[in-house]
């Protein structure tokens, strides 16, 4: 392994070190974050900044806690699958209502710490192996999950024992809705709000580690498309006992994309339908259990759930929610069901209030790059908090401002109080080794964002063998300014190649039109944008030899690769396919039937985007990877295409990993990439 590769596997992509995870408390003068102690160091501990004096002190240090690191619960682990989270130590935490508390879980124990003068953390005692710990309102008591089951400390379970898992995220939501808990506490720290998850309809999903064949197999609930979901429920757990289900038609809107306390009287949710076209938010009396409709947002394809922050009761009682312009040019605001925004700003994300103004990042410009504004919830004056060059985000408490701005530079944190003071947490990570600055440029008719990442010191006139390195599925952006995504890019660029990233129609972040060209059919659009965009960028960038173009991706990436050879062999001479969905009548039901439907509906939709039928075509090289452990897209996708090449007496090569989840964490990436640099050298020579 060469210096960069090993580089980015000890550093884990250049993230250990970096703070993250951040949280105000205390009306803004407190910010809590997690960061490990430098760049090498996996580790995560719990940090306080205090934006009064400036001073950074951490509380907990997994190490100190845990000398030896033990086993994540099982349903820990795999929600940081879900979440993507690869650091090790202390994954996440949650503060008391005041913001002055804060509790975690570490390998199954519970601890407790306070901001400041409180001393070491102290340890809570749970049921068993815990996870997912929330305190109440002034810390005094602490919901916890073991077993599936709902606990209190002090005091002990809460939830029946009646078959289903209580206080958790299913597989739907936390992988494809962006809710990742399943239990809140009301304002007064007496009563929880908790999901009750039933997966006894769902099939089950089996692991087993052929390197380890005296370890019994693992298996999990798994919702496959146009197969039954969870039957998720919400119920008001009283401190006497009280039990009260909310009452809505979880028939007809069998997703929750979001819950919480909203007032000691009132509870708001955000339901969908199967096909996630309509969005309703509700209040409901935690008292009765009734529901009753705020707001209901429609759109004939789907309601993009890449607008986090909406739909939301605004401080006045209006109902703020997304929109798209007229003729799908924007994504926009909407107060009361009348437009805030128009054309020509992007809304990504509302982040909360601020100074009066909806605190929004948005894209005013060129798609690459992400702006915080302020917008005005009456008149809809846009007012620039952080509108340069790069990807901006924002957090904020009462007054107080955290922004982060990530640019070819770097990336900066930037804490601005009431008072006109700047602060900065520090971080410890690795500095980026490469300043790239891909060639960004908008081609093809449909103006896709592409970019172009060529050798440092290239020469004119050398002609190179282009590498397609793209992503390509809906939900996702791949050009972009934020710059650690540019660093492997840079490394293969330099190992010769002209790398190209092309983000199709289908993807986000560009506008509703283009996000929703991929509905009802991924491989049409897909192929045929990654096709158009490589002649439409030879004609500008002469260097790039369209002789020998290679593709190489991961999860929908993996798909793209292999479908590029199979269907498209004219134009692609080699791909590396990782993780590949070959066959979405066997990936999961929220992402899946969002964009193509339900297969029983419409079976040549899901015909038509599955690899399999392909396998007899292929006549160029073609690496699979997969990693046996993969929870998300399942080991059987790539078994199964595999599989079929050879039935057809088609050649092609496997790869497959034992105890390798989806995220390929500890260097597994790395390692991948120099054996996919040896295939790609032979292949494209």
């Amino acid at each position: 392994m060469d210096d960069f590769l090993r580089l980015s596997a000890d550093t884990a992509r250049f993230t250990h070190g970096a703070p993250r995870a951040f949280s105000f408390g205390d009306d803004g003068r407190l910010l809590w974050f997690l960061r490990s102690s430098g760049p090498t160091d996996a580790f995560d501990g719990l940090w306080v900044l205090d934006t009064s004096t400036g001073a950074e002190t951490r509380l907990a240090d997994p190490r100190e806690l845990c000398p030896e690191p033990g086993t994540l619960p099982t349903a820990e682990r795999r929600l940081r699958e879900r979440i993507r989270l690869v650091a090790a130590g202390i994954g996440s935490y949650a503060l008391s209502g005041d913001g002055l508390r804060a509790v975690f879980a570490l390998y199954g124990r519970l601890y407790e710490v306070g901001a400041a003068g409180s001393g070491a953390p102290t340890e809570i005692p749970a049921a068993g192996p815990a996870w997912d710990p929330r305190p109440n309102a002034d810390g005094t008591r602490t919901a916890y999950v073991v077993d599936d089951a709902l606990y209190v400390a002090p005091g002990g379970r809460v939830s029946p024992d009646d078959g289903a898992r209580w206080g958790v995220a299913e597989f739907a939501a936390a992988e494809e809705l962006g809710r990742a808990r399943g239990h809140w506490w009301s304002p007064d720290g007496a009563t929880l709000l908790a999901a009750r998850v039933d997966e006894s309809g769902l099939q089950r999903r089996w692991f087993a580690d052929p390197a380890h064949p005296e370890l019994p197999p693992e298996d999990f609930a798994y919702p496959e498309a146009g197969g039954p979901n969870a039957d998720v429920q919400l119920w008001v757990l009283g401190p006497a006992g009280e039990r009260i289900r909310l009452d809505w038609d979880s028939g007809t809107y069998p997703y929750v994309s979001d819950a919480g306390w909203d007032s000691a009287s009132e509870i708001l949710l955000t339901v969908q339908d199967r096909l996630q076209q309509r969005v309703l938010l509700l209040s409901a009396d935690p008292a009765t259990g009734r529901t009753r409709e705020l707001s209901r947002t429609v759109h004939p394809h789907w309601v993009d759930p890449l607008l986090p922050g909406t739909p939301a009761r605004l401080p006045d009682g209006q109902m703020l929610t997304c929109a798209d312009t007229p003729g799908g040019g924007a994504r926009a605001l909407a107060v009361g069901g009348v437009l805030l925004t128009g054309e020509g700003i992007q809304i990504r994300r509302v982040a909360g209030i601020h100074a009066g103004s909806l605190l929004v990042e948005a894209a005013q410009g060129d798609p690459a790059d992400q702006q915080v504004l302020l917008i005005d919830p009456v008149t809809g004056k846009r007012t620039p908090l952080a509108d340069g060059p790069g990807v901006h985000s924002a957090l904020a408490s009462a007054g107080t401002l955290l922004l982060t701005s990530a640019d070819a530079d770097g990336i900066r944190r930037t804490v601005r109080t009431p008072d006109g003071r700047e602060l900065s947490p520090a971080d410890l990570s690795e500095p980026l080794p490469h300043r790239v600055v891909p060639l960004l440029e908008r081609v093809t008719e449909h103006a896709l964002p592409t970019a172009l990442v060529l050798p440092r010191g290239h020469v004119a006139g050398r002609r190179l063998p282009v590498l397609m390195d793209s992503y390509g599925g809906p939900g996702a952006q791949d050009v972009s300014s934020e710059p650690r995504r540019w660093q492997a890019r840079q490394w293969w660029a330099d190992q010769g190649f002209a790398v190209v990233t092309v983000d199709n129609r289908g993807t986000a972040y560009v506008s509703p039109a283009h996000t929703h060209a991929m509905y009802r059919g991924f491989s049409g659009v897909t192929l045929e944008d990654q096709v158009a965009a490589l002649p439409a960028l030879g004609a500008r960038h002469p260097d790039l030899d369209l002789g020998r173009v290679g593709i190489r991706g991961w999860s929908y990436g993996g798909y793209l690769a292999a479908m590029a050879v199979l269907r498209r062999p004219d134009v692609f001479h080699a791909a590396a396919a990782g993780a590949a969905p070959t066959d979405f009548r066997h990936y999961d039901t929220a992402y899946t039937e969002r964009y193509l439907g339900l297969p029983q509906d419409h079976p040549e939709v899901y015909e038509r985007d599955s690899l399999i039928p392909d396998a007899p075509k292929l006549t160029r090289p073609l690496l699979l990877v997969t990693g046996l452990a993969d929870d998300n897209v399942h080991p059987s996708h790539t078994l199964r295409l595999s599989r079929a090449l050879t039935d057809a007496g088609r050649p092609h090569q496997l790869l497959a990993l034992p105890g390798v989840t989806h995220m390929t964490p500890g260097g597994t990436r790395e390692k991948l990439m120099a054996l996919e640099l040896e295939f790609f050298r032979r292949e494209l020579a």
